[in-house]
């Protein structure tokens, strides 16, 4: 069985990049950013249901999974048992441009 990301602390990160975005925003109020008419940053909270942190926790299992297969791939044509963070920031920019 492949461990998964536990749903909670992934919703308690979002929260956190949530609040910290707002606070943001609301330091640049004469910065109009997105929204329609009527609406505001600040009145509209923002949430994520079950399914969305299920989806975001197997998104993110998979991208660490790859990260590190792709480390190690490095690691073994150097002939090292260990990966290093050097493999990791070795393979990290591709990684981003294919997820």
């Amino acid at each position: 069985m492949e461990e998964n990301f536990d749903p909670d602390l992934i919703h308690a990160i979002f929260k956190l990049v949530w609040s910290r975005r707002n606070k943001k925003v609301e330091g640049n109020q004469g910065i109009h950013l997105e929204g329609g008419a009527g609406t505001s940053k600040k009145t509209r909270a923002t949430t994520a249901n079950a399914s969305a942190l299920k989806v975001s926790c197997e998104l993110l299992r998979l991208f660490v999974a790859e990260a590190i297969q792709r480390a190690a791939l490095i690691a073994e044509a150097e002939g090292i048992d260990i990966i290093e963070p050097t493999h990791l920031e070795r393979v990290l920019p591709q990684l981003l441009l294919d997820f």
